[in-house]
């Protein structure tokens, strides 16, 4: 279930961004375009903070969180990743 809840905030995260960028800029498909790309790394740093405290405080070892951290990076970067195409020709 917390997988699941972390990924929702992945995805809440890329509405903020794709808002942000309609809102601050002109709103045409490249600003949409940009703003997803920006929320990949921005979201690979929040997925890996979520596998820190996994880690560190929960108890779990790196090899344990990985794939969960892998899931939990992947599936809302592959939907920016494909709205940043999608937008960005």
């Amino acid at each position: 279930m917390h997988t699941i809840m972390v990924m929702g905030g992945g995805f809440v995260l890329l509405a903020v961004f794709l808002l942000a960028a309609r809102l601050r800029g002109d709103g045409s498909a490249l600003t949409l375009a940009s703003a997803a790309k920006w929320f990949i790394p921005a979201w690979f740093i929040g997925a890996a903070i979520n596998m820190a405290v996994g880690v560190l405080t929960a108890g779990y070892s790196v090899a344990d969180e990985l794939p969960i951290f892998l899931l939990i990076f992947a599936v809302p970067a592959v939907v920016a990743r494909l709205l940043w195409w999608k937008w960005g020709r």
